[in-house]
């Protein structure tokens, strides 16, 4: 395949510099691309498609009538990300989660952050996110936000900007290690020449997380993982990585609250259960606490977790920050608790709820991409430059009637990264979400979920919304770095008894 022949066109490529040429990071793999024999990279992306139907890697789109399952879309270029780069958003994204942990925990506390008039009370007040049965609690560890998604994108300048930060139930990082394990068995080659760190050891890292969060005494935590069930969009995530952990998956009916514990119906009785990952909303997480027609929690859950003899993850009541109006006041929350200026800035962002900013919003709507506050999968929002004059005015109403819930941000000109479209490489728009796990330190998994949106022009990555995926390579720095990973890789490969790592 002739790269020479692929356009690089006015947005900042990932792979491909202005000059046409691969940067210094993907030389390896345009070497690679441009000696196959024609026809040869299509070939190895009809395999990769078959292996994902086999694999049974699928997602449930809401909405759909007959409760179809998909595969999500998988293009086989990857995403390269050099060494000192990584290096910057790793550094950023602890820093982000630090602040936003303490963030967190100061408002179910004392709420310091309000009381100094760093970020205003009517915000965080009226954030569907707040729960106020936490407040008062300590989880363990003091940690909140145990698993985190941050997306980020790349602008036409350069710049890497935080998107919005996913700190309720995050997907996706199954498609990260099934993306990985299908590149390596297509491009052996390119590993073996390449230092691409490896990103097997996330079950392990997880599990670590888990079990560090377990009540003080327990020597071999039990851990579990919720799930609402086989109808939720992301269950094979949820089996997927309690299989890689080595631990149960479950469902509420599966637990029982009693005697001030958690317990497990076993085929060998009942088990206790030290530390729940649960794939599940606060909302439906204890019926007696939250929704009481929720049928997918845990009747008394949450008197078991306040007493501190289980550890939930992520903490009920992270999802404040989870909001996307508090986001945009992520600088001064950086600002306020670590006193230092944020590493991977926001995009700029318009809160609506002050009556200048939405003047403004209301008069621009055409340029701008509006979303509301709590909607995820690229649902609730709209791409001013792509939007009919209704659908302008539709927007227009919902934003005047309930202006707390939505925010404005510029069209941003995301990268681009080559994808294999009927048979040629065209340039697609992607985004990146890395995961993070806050443990006994804070672990950034040196890669991630890179998006692409398929369609051509579109800036939408979402699955549900027509988008694929991308495996991502972080390149090491050195070999020590290497030696260091798969070290790490080979020790889950130890531990976790049957892993397919």
């Amino acid at each position: 395949m002739k790269l020479s022949e692929y356009e690089v066109g006015n947005f900042f490529d990932e792979m491909f510099g202005e000059n046409g040429r691969p940067r210094a990071a993907a030389r390896p793999l345009a070497r690679k691309i441009e000696s196959l024999p024609p026809g040869e990279l299509l070939t190895r992306q009809l395999a990769a498609d078959r292996a994902l139907v086999q694999a049974g890697i699928t997602f449930n789109v809401y909405g759909e009538s007959e409760g179809v399952e998909k595969t999500l879309p998988f293009d086989l270029v990857p995403r390269i990300v050099p060494a000192t780069e990584w290096d910057r958003i790793e550094r950023g994204l602890k820093q982000r989660i630090r602040a936003l942990n303490m963030f967190i925990d100061d408002l179910y506390h004392d709420q310091k952050i309000i009381k100094d008039k760093a970020v205003p009370e009517h915000i965080v007040s009226t954030s569907k996110g707040l729960r106020s049965a936490c407040l008062g609690v300590n989880p363990p560890r003091g940690i909140w936000c145990h698993i985190t998604g941050t997306d980020l994108v790349r602008h036409s300048d350069g710049q890497i900007y935080v998107l919005e930060d996913n700190l309720r139930c995050p997907s996706g990082v199954s498609y990260v290690l099934e993306n990985r394990r299908l590149m390596k068995s297509l491009f052996p080659e390119v590993f073996e020449a390449s230092r691409i760190r490896p990103v097997s050891n996330y079950p392990i890292r997880l599990r670590d997380m888990l079990e560090y969060l377990a009540p003080e005494g327990e020597t071999s935590p039990r851990v579990v993982v919720l799930t609402p069930g086989v109808f939720n969009s992301a269950y094979f995530e949820h089996s997927f990585l309690a299989q890689q952990m080595g631990v149960e998956l479950v469902e509420g009916g599966d637990l029982v609250v009693s005697d001030g514990y958690v317990w497990m119906n076993t085929t060998n009785g009942f088990e206790r259960v030290d530390v729940i990952y649960r794939r599940i909303d606060d909302d439906f997480l204890d019926p007696e606490t939250f929704r009481a027609d929720s049928m997918l929690g845990v009747p008394g859950l949450m008197k078991v977790y306040k007493a501190g003899n289980v550890a939930l993850a992520n903490a009920p009541g992270s999802g404040v920050a989870d909001d996307k109006v508090v986001y945009a006041y992520v600088p001064k929350i950086i600002k306020y608790y670590l006193d230092q200026d944020i590493i991977l800035p926001n995009v700029p962002t318009h809160i609506c709820a002050e009556p200048n900013e939405l003047k403004y919003v209301l008069e621009h709507l055409g340029e701008l991409v509006v979303k509301a506050a709590n909607e995820s999968g690229g649902y609730g929002m709209l791409i001013g430059p792509h939007s009919t004059a209704e659908q302008r005015e539709e927007f227009a109403r919902r934003i005047a009637a309930n202006p707390r819930n939505y925010i404005a941000q510029p069209t941003l000109s995301l990268s681009r990264v080559p994808t294999l479209i009927d048979g040629r490489l065209e340039g697609r728009h992607v985004d990146l979400r890395p995961y993070i796990l806050y443990g006994k330190d804070i672990f950034v998994l040196p890669g991630g979920l890179t998006r692409v949106a398929l369609k051509k022009g579109s800036l939408v990555v979402n699955s549900s919304q027509g988008g694929g995926s991308k495996d991502t390579w972080v390149l090491a720095d050195s070999p020590a770095t290497l030696q260091a990973d798969e070290m790490t890789q080979n020790q889950s490969a130890t531990r976790v008894a049957g892993a397919t790592i």
